[in-house]
């Protein structure tokens, strides 16, 4: 038995079991090497559809399909031992209904092993996550800025402010009171993410929302830095990974066309064993 086959992987009761308790960490990430790394610390692992964005150079998530969040999800599972691996449902892939959102849902859990879907949305989604969580697919909710429905958003706006307020926290509550596991707000301001996160029962996991959320997730290549097309507000840089690799690039190049690379010791020789 793998060393990997003895870690436990953390469980949606779990989390819950962590409401108002120790910080849960999370991290978006969308390849094997990558969710390994944050495997190791990281207590919940989102396979994003921002993936459109970030790994393939769309203007939004839009264009992400059900096939391209399984294929990722599959790679990220075989880096993930340890993290609850939640996987995105994408656009067009369960707002049909209730029986559209579980053939999607069943259909990324069966493929990929993941523990649990994401989906966007909150008053209106309320019947379709009772649905999916009353047959056995955990559910963790999105509301505030939900990326999928930015165009009527009328671009990536905070939201909460003014008339706004009350639907978001409306939105929440109905996620939690349908079954949801988790709620993530994005780019909630401040004192009602601080309030949603005390009147909900299950965690809330901030991202561009509130220190007093119960966990925070971003994404992986943009606190590497990595992802530099744009950096949002409520994004740190942990590293400037994106300019190192640049540099070995250009370094690699120069090797190549002034004859130093490859040397000696990268070649073979003629001799059987030699190196």
């Amino acid at each position: 038995m793998s060393v990997d086959a003895k870690i436990r992987s953390i469980t949606p009761p779990e989390l819950i079991a962590r409401k108002g308790g120790e910080k849960i960490a999370c991290l978006t990430a969308y390849t094997t090497p990558m969710a390994r790394l944050a495997d190791r610390h990281c207590d919940l692992i989102l396979v994003g559809d921002s993936l459109g964005m970030v790994v393939h150079g769309l203007p939004n998530t839009l264009g992400v399909t059900l096939d391209m969040m399984i294929l990722h999800g599959k790679a990220v599972m075989r880096g993930a031992a340890r993290a609850l691996v939640v996987v995105d449902l994408p656009f067009g892939s369960y707002e049909g209904g209730p029986r559209q959102a579980f053939e999607a849902s069943a259909r990324v859990m069966a493929e990929t092993g993941c523990a649990a879907v994401k989906l966007e949305g909150g008053v209106e989604m309320a019947e379709t996550v009772a649905f999916l969580t009353a047959r056995g697919i955990p559910v963790c909710a999105h509301v505030g800025l939900v990326p999928q429905r930015v165009q009527s958003f009328g671009g990536y706006k905070v939201q909460g402010r003014g008339a706004a307020r009350d639907r978001i926290l409306a939105d929440a509550v109905a996620m939690a009171e349908a079954g949801a596991f988790a709620v993530v707000l994005e780019k909630v301001v401040e004192p009602l993410a601080r309030e949603i996160t005390q009147r909900l029962p299950v965690p809330t996991i901030g991202i561009g929302a509130s220190p007093a959320c119960d966990g925070q997730i971003l994404v992986l290549d943009d606190i590497l830095g990595v992802f530099a097309d744009f950096q949002p507000k409520f994004v740190r840089r942990y590293a400037e990974l994106g300019t190192a690799a640049e540099d070995a690039i250009a370094a690699y190049v120069r090797d190549v066309r002034e004859g130093r690379f490859p040397a000696a010791e990268h070649t073979f020789g003629e001799k059987a064993g030699a190196v």
